[in-house]
């Protein structure tokens, strides 16, 4: 394997960077600065100006929907590719919106090229990749441990020429913001299935259909994410065309795994460009901050804390780049193992890392002063997202006993 940069890749790279220095990170504080205006005007959900301004201006340089590897609708660029270009983008909380590589909408695009039709496609894929609207991702229950997909109880009937939908659906990603227009939503139509892993179907749900109501935005340890964040939705005898399900009827999980693979990947890659940028932080903080007559950079704790900080930023990003290569060359169910493994390690390491730079910080890193206490709740929360720790750590350990079951 050669996890070198093309130069394709490296062209990239640095026309990326030059877009973050000269337009992103300046323009950091101006969202924030709207996003607060807007709050005290009693509604942070209405779209900031300079986002809209900063993806025309990526658009405009061709910076623009640099995912979707095996499409022309994409930039043509491999998992192996796009993933350093994920991690730039990943230091800022602003910058994946801005490219139009941001979450729920690259793993819903995904599915919509892999398995919507074609008139799916022209409906609602071609406006996501033209930045216009915005999508939810509605699989998550509250009434239920939806680590465990099987035990959602999200009710998908057949009624003729439309399916009937009911159901409380949670952590709804997106709904809340009004450019999202389309959610991609999960539930059974075949509850009595022998298999549990057909039972359950996707379909597309237009979030203006009757019977579709946002009951409240949802925080992040006090973080709304506005304009965009997450919704507990509820979905009242919601009817929707059959036309509207994807791939077929008990498809749900296969689904699932298409859609997954790339959007848990897409996380890791953006996390480690965050712990980068925390360290960066880390070490500028401890070079000015003097405590007990001498710069914190020279107290033993915080060099070892910047050292291991190195480490592990590092051994996450390769076993980042393995599965990215593993997903590439022998796909993404091949990939299973390496996709699990960097699930769980990439949100610890950047939590641990962030961590790490709030204490340098001092109180400092806990205040909305800097970027780091927002930073360790995104980061936090992705030890749940697209599954939690504790199921791929088991999906892992059954991957290295099986190799010794086959044995016997």
């Amino acid at each position: 394997m050669d996890f070198a940069h093309s130069e394709k890749v490296r062209a990239l790279q640095q026309r990326l960077n030059a877009f973050m220095d000269k337009h992103v990170y300046p323009n950091e504080a101006v969202f924030d600065a709207e996003l607060e205006a807007n709050r005290k005007q009693g509604n942070p959900w209405v779209p900031t100006k300079i986002i809209d301004q900063l993806k025309e201006k990526a658009k405009a340089e061709g910076l623009w929907n640099l995912f979707l590897p095996e499409s022309k609708l994409g930039a043509g660029l491999t998992n192996l590719e796009y993933a350093p270009l994920c991690e730039i983008m990943g230091r800022s909380p602003i910058a994946p919106e801005v490219f139009n590589c941001s979450a729920p909408d690259t793993g819903n695009m995904e599915v919509l090229v892999r398995y919507g039709a074609p008139e799916h496609q022209q409906q609602w894929l071609l406006p996501l990749l033209e930045g216009k609207i915005r999508s939810g991702f509605a699989m998550t229950e509250p009434a239920v441990a939806s680590s465990d997909a099987t035990n959602n109880q999200a009710s998908i009937k057949r009624d003729g020429d439309h399916y009937v939908i009911n159901a409380r659906k949670w952590w709804t990603s997106g709904a809340p913001d009004p450019r999202c227009k389309i959610l991609i939503f999960m539930g059974k139509t075949s509850p009595d299935h022998v298999n549990r892993h057909q039972q359950q179907s996707m379909i597309l749900v237009p979030m203006d259909t009757p019977g579709v109501t946002m009951v409240r935005p949802l925080t992040v340890f006090g973080y709304d994410h506005a304009p965009h964040g997450h919704g507990e939705v509820d979905f009242k005898d919601v009817r929707v065309p059959v036309s509207n399900i994807l791939l077929g009827e008990g498809r749900g999980f296969e689904i699932a795994q298409g859609r997954l693979g790339p959007g848990r990947i897409h996380h890791c890659m953006r996390l480690i460009g965050l712990a980068e940028r925390s360290l960066e932080l880390m070490c500028k903080r401890a070079l000015k901050r003097v405590a007990f007559h001498r710069p914190v950079a020279d107290q033993g704790v915080t060099r070892e804390r910047i050292a291991n900080a190195r480490m592990l930023i590092d051994q996450a990003r390769f076993l980042t780049l393995n599965a990215a290569w593993m997903m590439d060359t022998a796909g993404n169910k091949v990939a299973k193992k390496e996709i699990a493994m960097i699930k769980v390690v990439a949100p610890n390491m950047a939590c641990q890392v962030i961590d790490w730079a709030i204490q340098v910080h001092g109180g400092g890193g806990v205040s909305d002063d800097f970027p780091l206490a927002h930073a360790y709740a995104h980061a936090r929360t992705l030890r749940f997202a697209d599954g939690p720790d504790e199921v791929h750590r088991n999906q892992i350990a059954k991957y290295e006993l099986g190799r010794y079951l086959e044995e016997k």
